[in-house]
């Protein structure tokens, strides 16, 4: 379903409501998933009327698709900085560490895509398997470079960036389980940005 406002001719106000409704979106669909979510809720955390809501978006479904969409982008940004022309093991530990700075600043954002995930998708079937695979081959293909070139040690590119991806958004997703464990007093993700950095070195030194 197409949006409403995806004209670039929105005006400040217009934009201002978009992005309130989204926000309140996020703090909706973050705490009960697609199907736990009101458009009531969502109107309430943006502070916004219900038809003001149904105004800028004509369904729940719009909303969420929307927020999702905006949320990927975001969330393959980094992966789209590597640079083939940089140092590859240096790439690769700011990659890691861009993506556990994002499990610090948008957890809520990062629970809302692992809901979706864990309902299969349903509102991102196309763009997973078209755009997302298309960044994701891209960045294998320049870490399977590296690694012919002998600049890397020799893994599988496809399952080394899944392996960023959980080793970092974990500290998002799990973030009550993690603190349960360390106990009071600890930085979990400060810990986590020592223990990755050795990790991948380690593992990608050629």
């Amino acid at each position: 379903m197409t949006e409403r406002n995806s004209a670039p001719s929105l005006s400040r106000i217009q934009q201002k409501n978009r992005e309130l409704i989204l926000g309140g979106a996020l703090e909706a669909f973050s705490a009960g998933g697609f199907r736990g979510a009101t458009i009531d809720q969502i109107a309430r955390h943006a502070g916004l009327s219900k038809p003001n809501v149904l105004y800028y978006f004509t369904s729940k479904d719009e909303i969420h698709k929307a927020l999702l969409t905006s949320l990927l982008e975001m969330w393959l940004a980094p992966l789209q900085r590597i640079d083939p022309a940089g140092e590859p093991l240096a790439e690769v530990l700011a990659y890691v560490r861009a993506k556990l700075q994002m499990s610090r600043d948008f957890p809520r954002e990062s629970r809302l895509f692992a809901y979706e995930i864990l309902e299969g998708a349903p509102h991102l079937t196309e763009i997973l398997g078209g755009g997302l695979r298309q960044i994701v081959d891209e960045a294998a293909a320049v870490l399977r470079r590296w690694m012919a070139e002998g600049r890397l040690a020799q893994v599988d590119p496809h399952h080394l960036i899944f392996s960023i991806w959980s080793m970092t958004q974990h500290y998002a997703d799990f973030d009550v389980q993690v603190r349960a464990v360390l106990g009071p007093g600890r930085d979990p993700l400060n810990e986590a940005a020592a223990f990755l950095d050795a990790l991948y070195r380690k593992l990608l030194s050629p």
